[in-house]
């Protein structure tokens, strides 16, 4: 059954899209966002975060928070008067209106874990220095560590799929985000950067920019 962990104050609405996604048939557990948040989502282990913004700041400060922490998906629930503060280069995964309908929720959350569960192998995937472990969704290189974002893994993994082949920011968009994300193609140039500065070096290089297309990583690494 898949878990998701709803982070909202508790209220009418709140309990009754919680009901309604448990009668689609999910395991939600509802907590408000503070101190222990992160703590309590570790413990729970859930496979898709569900977050009621209340501002951007928070928006920005919890998806980070929640990311540097676990790989998960994120969707949320954004006030229409706040669709203007809804920042394309934040590294968030979708959104609803409030009021959501539950049937569209459910079906935004089955389509985002289809698209970002692991479909390959387990096995370790090698590049020079780099490796992938999708088993646990760690990367590392040369023997370090690598914190990355969700998003930013998720990109790695895909380029690193399809190693030699150029994706235009487009292709990039509509496999990695989705064919309905709001941002601009600014995003993928602000993801491969900051990816960029966390695995490579004076020593590898692994992203290239194909100019006037887009990117792919490189073939022979």
């Amino acid at each position: 059954m898949v878990r998701i962990f709803i982070i909202a104050e508790e209220s009418k609405v709140v309990t009754e899209l919680s009901s309604g996604l448990t009668q689609s048939g999910f395991a939600c557990s509802v907590t408000p966002n503070g101190d222990d948040v992160i703590e309590q989502l570790v413990e729970q282990a859930p496979d898709l975060v569900l977050v009621e913004m209340n501002g951007p700041s928070e928006m920005r400060e919890l998806s980070q928070r929640i990311k540097q922490e676990r790989h998960l998906p994120i969707i949320f629930l954004v006030g229409r008067e706040m669709l203007d503060s809804v920042d394309g280069h934040l590294d968030i995964d979708d959104f609803v209106i409030k009021p959501c309908d539950v049937r569209e929720l459910s079906l935004r959350v089955k389509r985002l874990l289809r698209r970002t569960s692991n479909t390959g192998s387990s096995e370790l995937i090698r590049c020079a220095d780099l490796i992938i472990d999708p088993a646990k969704c760690e990367v590392s290189v040369g023997g370090r560590p690598v914190m990355l974002t969700f998003k930013e893994y998720e990109l790695l993994k895909f380029l690193v799929s399809h190693r030699g082949r150029v994706f235009t920011r487009e292709a990039l968009l509509n496999n990695v985000w989705g064919y309905d994300y709001y941002g601009g193609d600014r995003t993928v140039d602000v993801h491969i950067r900051r990816l960029r500065s966390k695995i490579e070096d004076a020593t590898n290089t692994f992203i290239e920019t194909v100019r006037n297309m887009g990117y792919r990583f490189r073939k022979g690494a």
